[in-house]
Formats: structure tokens, C-alpha cells, sequence
């Protein structure tokens, strides 16, 4: 490694990576090795990337494993024209990518205040921090029920979510401490599935409030978002038309958003 390249990579950690899976040709996911000692909260992100041209190429990513697991989990998007992920979608076994070891993040249990449900709401690749929050066993520990969401174009991009709650009601030990306190609510808005539509539309139309049993409550509810930033816009609207404020991690409240884009 020349000098150049030593200095670029200062501070970073280069991490081989394995467990690469494409999920949809719009959508994979891979696990890296967990540098020693590299502590995070589930639902946080952290800066990963590529060597381009000797220069760290990175992108904020949820870490979609969680905070107890050997190894750290990330779930992409492809982006064809996209200076990262154009690149990122071709890695294969034994490659390494670059990571900023300083997670940050709102989607954390400590920028909300306690309460009994915790709703999860996701579109696309915005579930990624969530397979890490489902996976925690804090999250059973803070909250009485559990509603995961995930809204998608269409079917095949479902099957990462399904695929978590199959892993979550398998686990040993995971499932012990989950018990019936986790729902997955999974939407599509192109091709045809057993439930259509926005989670945005069912919160205004009622059907969000037929399926969990209430409306949103801030005197009962917490609620995490990550999407797009038109989805987290009308998200965040509904949520402080039903009273809630937005919390962080210096002041806790009753909804969060996440606001870290990949390209």
C-alpha cells in the first residue's frame, strides 16, 4: 500500500466482505467483518464505501445486523449511474470496503420517549436499520407491540422484510424474547399483492388504524421513519397532525426520522 493510500485510508477501517446476496436486480445485501471493538445502537449508520481511484469512496448506510451480532449486515440499493453503489452492486466474496468506525444516528430507542406500540415505517432499502431495531432485544424489553412496515413497488422487493420475520420466528433465542410482540405489514403500490397502497394513504383512510387496533396515539406511540425524503415528509406531516413531536438523541419525543440518502 503506498503512502498516498495509507494517509487516504487514515482513521477508516478496510473490512473483507462475504454473504453477498442480490435480493431483486434493484436491490442486495452483504455482511462485512466487525472490527474489534466497534460498538453502535441498533438502528444507526455508519459511512462505508469503496477505494476509487486511492481515495475513500463513501455513503451513509444503515447497519442492518444488530448491536450484539459478530458480524455487520448492509442492505443496498442499485443505482446503475450512482458513483457508489454502480460500483458497490459488483463486490463479491473476499472484497473489502472501506468504514468510518463512528456510528450516528436518530433511529435509536433513546431519542424516544417510552410507550406501548412502536411503529417502524419503511419504504425500499429504509427497512435496513429496522432488520437491525426487530433483531435487538431492547426493543421487546421497551415496547408492549412491535409493527414493522415496509412499502415497495413491487412483490419480489418484499422478500428482504419476509425474509427477517422467517429469521426472527426461527431464532432460538430471538423468539423466546419476541414472543407476538412483532407484526410486519408489507405493501406494494405497482404490482398486485394481498395488501396495496402507501402506509401514508392507509394512516389517512383508516386502514392503518383497522390493522393495529388505533390510530397513531401520542400518548401511547412511538414511531421510526426511513424513505425517501417525500415519503419522511408526509410521514412526519401525519405524525404531528396526531400531536406527536419530533425527538433526537439530546431530546427524546414521540417520532424520529432518517435523513441519510445512498446513490
Amino acid at each position: 500500500m503506498n503512502e498516498v493510500v495509507e494517509k487516504a485510508l487514515r482513521g477508516m477501517a478496510l473490512l473483507p466482505v462475504s454473504n453477498i446476496r442480490h435480493w431483486t436486480d434493484r436491490t442486495f445485501s452483504f455482511s462485512a467483518e466487525r472490527p474489534a471493538g466497534f460498538r453502535f445502537r441498533s438502528g444507526e449508520f455508519a459511512m462505508i464505501g469503496l477505494m476509487v481511484e486511492g481515495k475513500p469512496l463513501l455513503r451513509a448506510y444503515s447497519i442492518a445486523s444488530p448491536s450484539w451480532a459478530e458480524h455487520l449486515e448492509f442492505y443496498s440499493i442499485k443505482v446503475d449511474d450512482g458513483p457508489l453503489t454502480s460500483r458497490l452492486q459488483s463486490i463479491q466474496e473476499g472484497d473489502q470496503i472501506v468504514m468510518r468506525p463512528k456510528p450516528v444516528g436518530t433511529l435509536v430507542h433513546d431519542a424516544l420517549l417510552p410507550a406501548k406500540r412502536l411503529f417502524l415505517f419503511s419504504t425500499g432499502t429504509g427497512i435496513a436499520p429496522f432488520a437491525s431495531v426487530i433483531r435487538d432485544p431492547d426493543t421487546y424489553e421497551r415496547f408492549e407491540e412491535v409493527v414493522l412496515t415496509q412499502t415497495c413497488r413491487d412483490v419480489g422487493e418484499l422478500d428482504y422484510g419476509h425474509a427477517l420475520m422467517k429469521e426472527v420466528r426461527e431464532d432460538e433465542l430471538l423468539r423466546e424474547v419476541v414472543g407476538d410482540k412483532l407484526r410486519f405489514l408489507a405493501t406494494t403500490t405497482r404490482q398486485p399483492s394481498e395488501l396495496m397502497g402507501r402506509m401514508t394513504d392507509w394512516i389517512r383512510d383508516g386502514r392503518f388504524a383497522e390493522a393495529t387496533g388505533a390510530p397513531l396515539n401520542p400518548e401511547t406511540d412511538r414511531v421510526m421513519i426511513c424513505g425517501s425524503m417525500a415519503m419522511l415528509q408526509d410521514h412526519k406531516a401525519l405524525c404531528e397532525a396526531a400531536g406527536m413531536l419530533e425527538g433526537s438523541n439530546s431530546e427524546p419525543g414521540h417520532f424520529v426520522i432518517e435523513k441519510a440518502f445512498v446513490d
